[in-house]
């Protein structure tokens, strides 16, 4: 994926749940880090996942966090697949 970026092949590069490889060991750390400080101007890059470092949120131009108003779990219901998982 980072090498199509560094090519020009795509101007969005979503890497989802890279957070999360990142805290399993997946994916290298200071890689990534590397990577968005030297991506192209035009890319759009979008990381998902929890947990992020203050390294990360510091090169972020949005930050978000999503927290649960209401869900079916408060009720019982169980994870569904292709809907929680």
């Amino acid at each position: 994926a980072m090498d199509a970026a560094k090519g020009g092949e795509c101007d969005l590069l979503i890497l989802d749940e890279a957070l999360g490889a990142i805290s399993s060991g997946m994916l290298d750390r200071k890689a990534l880090l590397e990577f968005i400080k030297g991506k192209p101007e035009k890319l759009e890059l979008v990381l998902t996942g929890r947990g992020a470092s203050p390294e990360f949120i510091g090169l972020a131009d949005y930050v978000s966090e999503i927290r649960a108003v209401r869900h079916p779990a408060e009720k019982g219901v169980k994870a569904r697949k292709g809907i929680e998982f």
